[in-house]
């Protein structure tokens, strides 16, 4: 899935995630109600209807967390190609650095080669 879709789903997941708790928490306000106010305040049928409603509302947040929710995994894939693109670099610029030392022992080598060859001819 594309990074942008991913971080897309995670708004929309941490959205309807929160619907889904805010309809529980209703539906168990409601409920508590009906217990300490009892029956005499509250008609059953305004109590059941609001309470299917409640129901459904939360099976619909519950369906499009469950729907959405790929956008989980976007932070972890972020975090784990930070991670792996990090040791990388630190792995390439210790191998750079060792070829680079490589590379000026040779031609230091080449230098005194040089050096020496000359100082031959300036002998002969």
């Amino acid at each position: 899935m594309i990074k942008e879709n991913l971080s897309e789903y995670k708004k929309k997941y941490a959205l309807w995630r929160h619907h889904a708790w805010a309809g529980s928490i209703l539906l168990s306000v409601l409920l508590a109600l009906r217990i300490i106010i009892g029956e005499e305040y509250i008609h059953n049928e305004i109590v059941f209807v609001v309470g299917i409603i409640l129901v459904f509302y939360v099976l619909i947040s519950l369906f499009f967390t469950y729907k959405y929710r790929e956008g989980l995994r976007a932070e972890k894939e972020e975090n784990v190609i930070h991670v792996k693109s990090s040791s990388d670099e630190v792995e390439k610029a210790r191998i750079n650095a060792e070829v680079e030392k490589e590379r000026l022992k040779l031609e230091k080598k080449k230098v005194k080669a040089e050096a020496k060859r000359a100082k031959k001819q300036n002998k002969k």
